[in-house]
């Protein structure tokens, strides 16, 4: 995954997210509402001729997006734990 800044302004934020798919995209826009976001949307142009772009609205988007990551990482973390208690692993 390589992140790239499209635009910044003081309340918006659209980072082209290469080489993801709707799968996280959705992950992440659900994570950035969750975390503050007066507005978060992906968009991919063309399934295979562009990448997609993550657009944040909020009062501190970099904030927002960077929450909704950490919050993607600590639940794959708990995922994990649970996993390997479930399992007994």
């Amino acid at each position: 995954m390589e992140l790239k800044i499209i635009e910044k302004k003081q309340e918006k934020l659209k980072v082209e997210v290469k080489g993801e798919s709707h799968t996280f995209l959705n992950l992440l826009r659900e994570s950035a509402w969750e975390s503050g976001a007066e507005q978060a949307s992906y968009i991919i142009e063309h399934p295979y001729l562009s990448q997609p772009h993550i657009i944040v609205m909020a009062k501190n988007p970099k904030k927002v997006l960077t929450s909704a990551a950490q919050k993607i990482i600590n639940d794959a973390k708990e995922l994990e734990k649970e996993t390997t208690r479930v399992l007994k692993i």
